[in-house]
């Protein structure tokens, strides 16, 4: 069984060299674990892709030694846990405002005794039934779950979800909860709310994090311990090319 670079650094106390990616376009994997990433996070919720499509990264994913972070569109059960059979490193999870839904979503992603996963063991993460009888236990070791907090709910009951065992990490949709925040004057401001975050996930042993969109940025948010923090993407990345190109061409035509 392949094992999580992102679990590694996580339990190391290291920061996660993480990127995004939200198109087919396998050679992006293995550009970014050319230059020394750990993990890909794969966004679904946003961006649409069908199951043979993400079936097919996988395998780059793991041809090329990286984690996929996937950010799924469904809480569906058997949905979730079918990406990890298909060879998802863990998971993104949009919008966990309550520990009831952190504890059903563990519930899904894990084996038991954490959780009550569906146990099949012939995808890619147990290697098509090439493993021995250690797979749940591996796979619940090697396997993560990340959920985001992304309303003023969330933010109220941070540190009962960070409390429940098989909860990873909490990472903090700013975009989201910033819009929402601006919706809630009686709420604190974003960076209070962040702090709150913070403090949840060191009190009970989780990483924690959020997007990064500078190097000042990342200096921040890892003096003040988080350990995720995605840097761009496939778009963002051409984005900048383009301007860069152009700028160059209309400077010599």
């Amino acid at each position: 069984m392949r094992k999580s670079k992102t679990l590694a650094r996580i339990r190391n106390g290291e920061a996660v060299r993480i990127c995004a990616l939200g198109h087919f376009i396998p050679c992006y994997i293995k550009y970014a674990a050319n230059y020394g990433f750990d993990c890909v996070w794969l966004d679904l919720e946003h961006r649409a892709m069908d199951d043979r499509e993400v079936q097919a990264l996988m395998s780059f994913f793991h041809q090329y030694d990286i984690d996929c972070m996937l950010r799924p569109s469904t809480l569906e059960k058997s949905k979730l846990y079918r990406y990890l059979e298909d060879g998802a490193s863990g998971f993104l999870i949009p919008h966990v405002s309550t520990p009831e839904k952190a504890q059903a979503l563990v519930d899904a992603c894990k084996f038991p005794p954490l959780g009550d996963r569906g146990l099949d063991g012939a995808g890619m993460d147990n290697d098509y039934m090439l493993f021995d009888d250690d797979y749940p236990a591996r796979t619940n070791a090697e396997t993560f779950l990340v959920v985001q907090i992304e309303t003023p709910e969330a933010v109220d009951n941070v540190d009962a979800i960070a409390s429940i065992e098989g909860v990873d990490g909490l990472f903090i949709g700013s975009g989201d909860l910033g819009f929402r925040l601006k919706q809630s004057p009686d709420y604190p401001d974003l960076e209070t709310c962040i702090e709150t975050v913070a403090a949840a996930a060191k009190k009970h042993g989780k990483a924690w994090g959020l997007p990064v969109g500078s190097a000042e940025d990342v200096r921040k948010r890892k003096d003040q311990g988080a350990l995720l923090m995605p840097r761009g993407g496939e778009v963002i990345a051409l984005m900048r090319a383009l301007a860069a190109w152009q700028e160059e061409m209309d400077g010599i035509l």
